[in-house]
């Protein structure tokens, strides 16, 4: 039996209703189906042309757009609705004008109205669309016919549980997940093109304290700030994340310019380390930064990661508050430190800490008017150990306060050896200023020594005003009352130094050697500076010593801006006790400066084997001096002045420079590119080379520094005779 045969025997019911069939040859039934579908709001449904231009919209599909129907016909559908690139379901990146071109099926697609077509006060709408291709009965296309939905509702939800899973609550950021996703993906898509991504692993310096001393809702206050300060920092050059508790990430692609990267990291160590306001207090934390670049330091995501940690642990150890890149030298410093963590405890028990003391001079008559403590660790195997590794640790253990009651007791009783004249200065940590019993450590020390007062100047950063301001006052007002000298460390390397000076009872400036490093350049305001601190110190009553005086032009400018006191190498490097008695031991507390004419900032004593590579000859030679901007090195006999070279110094690091000094096997050369800062005292190239790309490009393998090169098409017996000749060093 037929269909409609069937459908008309059951016509007739049991209790004698009849059922209204709607056949296929009853137009006017289906239209009137057709309309109570589209009214009911089910799906709307559509048509284009061939062109992609809309022919038909349901009226209520018109209603959502907020437009009249006319008004939308003949409009391109891809001029309506575009792909939403935020779409967490959404796998093709292919636009949907591309997808339109295909001319083929398209299930389900969410996509968004386009921005342009919103007019204010307009809410954005999300559509799911379904369109299938009509061809006519020769094969000619002749547009989508399809049907769409409003899914706004679900959608908006879907984006905030995708938010939710891939954003950090607190911050906005990116979270650890959606980092690695990201990592993964550029990386996997760049390896083909070759291109380069840097990442940067970054945690705050001094965080724990913010919390302990302030309260956990203030350290979340701290995060959300230095998230902001970053994304104005960064900007749409990247994405950043934080990926838990005070750790940080920061994706660059294609960016692999260690100066760029530099002056990025600079920026952001200088800017996060700007005090918060909160909660009508002031917080001071820092930043340390490790950087890491592939495809040179790493291809897969776990490898640069890891290069970058090596990298951050490094800068933590030397000193913090710096960045430094990551290089194949560096040992696992997380390894290291837990070794050092251990050493320190038995360092405290065995005498294996020392106090150094560099002299304090007045410039007029080069007499000694003070000692800077300067506590030293030297190790049994590892050799003479930084503060800058040692001192966060003991703040990190809670060994500060011990270490600095040793400190400031053994000072004390050194200084009696000393002319009544000559004072003692003692640096003091922020973590043991904030102990509410430090006077008492002061005075117990004072009074074991029996040093006057006035004679012991402690030494202070502004990294103390970051706990209890009214804890902080009392602690002062304490210290003033029991006589001893006040001193504010670092001036002009914070960013609130002057209401600190309005408000804390400092006896003397010290201007901070950053300034002195660059004082004679004439591209830096370093010497105005310099003379602006040392005026307002005389405004003020207080004292200023300049730190870091080396050479004699320096010596001679901060004289003449007005500096009365310094402290640096042109006098004297710190001494031990027994040096200071042998040098100074005649009664008279003189000394003459002596130093270099001219400061050389960027020369650097070395010795370490590199290779200078000549046409298609790599010789090996001994690097001797190293600056930005040139190299002296020996191993080469016959070199006429004018010779290019190009000079291999590691790590993919290459760098065109032309002879200017040939004496015998030593040379001089000037770089084509000057070096620039590797952030830990050093100095490397703006960019890498792979030696493979270089193999491929056709360099002789004779002239690469030893490996396996499998893309290399030439052989060493190609390469021509050597010009010059290699002398064994």
């Amino acid at each position: 039996m037929a269909v409609k045969g069937i459908l008309r025997a059951f016509s007739n019911s049991a209790d004698g209703d009849s059922i209204s069939v709607i056949t296929s040859d009853n137009h006017a039934r289906r239209i009137e189906v057709l309309e109570d579908f589209e009214q009911a709001g089910i799906n709307w449904l559509w048509a284009t042309d061939a062109d992609g231009r809309l022919v038909y919209l349901s009226e209520k599909a018109a209603k959502n757009l907020d437009r009249p129907v006319d008004e939308l016909l003949a409009e391109p559908m891809t001029a309506l609705f575009e792909n939403d690139p935020d779409n967490p379901d959404e796998k093709s990146d292919r636009p949907l004008k591309y997808q339109f071109s295909k001319r083929s099926k398209i299930n389900d697609l969410v996509v968004r109205r386009v921005p342009l077509t919103l007019r204010p006060g307009d809410k954005q709408t999300w559509w799911m669309i379904t369109a299938h291709p009509k061809f006519d009965d020769s094969g000619e296309f002749q547009g989508y016919r399809g049907n769409a939905k409003d899914v706004t509702v679900e959608y908006q939800r879907k984006l905030e549980d995708s938010r939710l899973a891939e954003f950090d609550s607190l911050t906005g950021l990116a979270n650890r997940h959606r980092m690695d996703n990201r990592l993964t993906g550029l990386l996997g898509s760049f390896k083909a093109a070759n291109r380069s991504c840097a990442i940067m692993m970054l945690d705050l310096d001094r965080f724990k304290q913010v919390n302990d001393t302030m309260g956990h809702p203030a350290g979340d206050e701290l995060l959300k700030q230095v998230a902001k300060r970053m994304r104005t920092i960064i900007g749409d050059r990247g994405e950043i994340g934080r990926l838990g508790g005070d750790e940080f990430q920061v994706i660059l692609p294609d960016l692999d310019d260690r100066g760029k990267l530099g002056e990025i990291a600079e920026k952001i160590v200088k800017i996060v380390s700007q005090p918060y306001p909160i909660d009508d207090k002031s917080a001071i934390i820092g930043t340390s930064i490790g950087i890491a670049v592939a495809p040179y330091d790493g291809i897969e995501k776990e490898e640069l990661i890891r290069s970058s940690d090596l990298a951050l642990y490094a800068a933590k150890n030397s000193g913090r508050g710096q960045y430094r890149f990551y290089s194949a030298d560096l040992k696992d410093e997380e390894q290291e430190r837990r070794m050092l963590v251990e050493d320190l405890r038995e360092a405290l028990d065995n005498g294996q800490l020392e106090m150094h003391y560099q002299p304090v001079v007045r410039t007029d008559d080069h007499m000694v008017v003070g000692f800077e403590g300067l506590m030293r660790w030297v190790h049994p195997e590892r050799g003479s150990v930084s503060p800058g590794v040692f001192i966060p640790i003991a703040e990190e253990l809670n060994l500060i306060n011990q270490l600095g009651e040793w400190a400031l007791r053994r000072a004390c009783e050194d200084a009696l050896q000393w002319p009544k004249s000559v004072r003692i200065a003692v640096n003091v940590s922020a973590v043991q200023f904030a102990n509410s019993g430090f006077p008492e450590i002061v005075m117990n020390a004072l009074a074991a020594s029996g040093l006057e007062p006035e004679r012991l100047e402690l030494e202070l950063t502004e990294s103390v005003f970051m706990g209890d301001s009214e804890t902080i006052d009392n602690t002062f007002q304490i210290l003033k009352e029991l006589g001893v000298r006040l001193a504010l460390d670092d001036f002009g390397t914070g960013y609130s130094s002057l209401s600190y000076l309005r408000s804390a009872p400092f006896d003397k400036i010290k201007v901070d050697k950053s300034f002195v490093d660059s004082c004679t350049q004439k591209d830096k305001n370093s010497a105005k500076i310099i003379a602006a601190i040392v005026s307002l110190s005389e405004a003020l009553g207080m004292e200023t010593t300049v730190e870091g005086v080396e050479a004699f032009d320096q010596f001679d400018l901060v004289c003449e801006k007005g500096a009365r006191y310094i402290q640096g190498w042109i006098y004297s490097k710190a001494l031990k006790l027994e040096e200071i008695g042998e040098k100074l031991g005649s009664g008279e507390f003189r000394i003459e400066p002596d130093g270099p004419d001219l400061y050389r900032q960027d020369r650097r004593t070395v010795f370490r084997r590199i290779g200078a590579i000549h046409e298609d000859h790599r010789y090996d030679v001994v690097m001797r001096d190293l600056s930005k901007t040139g190299a002296r090195f020996e191993g080469m006999l016959g070199v006429p002045i004018g010779t290019k070279l190009v000079l291999d110094l590691g790590g993919g690091q290459l760098v065109i420079c032309s002879v200017t000094r040939s004496q015998e096997s030593m040379l001089a050369a000037e770089f084509e590119t000057p070096l620039i800062s590797d952030g830990a005292g050093g100095l490397c190239t703006r960019h890498r080379v792979s030696p493979y790309d270089l193999a491929s490009a056709g360099m002789p393998l004779a002239a690469l520094p030893p490996g396996n090169y499998p893309l290399a098409q030439n052989s060493s017996n190609d390469a021509s005779k050597p010009q010059f000749m290699q002398v064994a060093i």
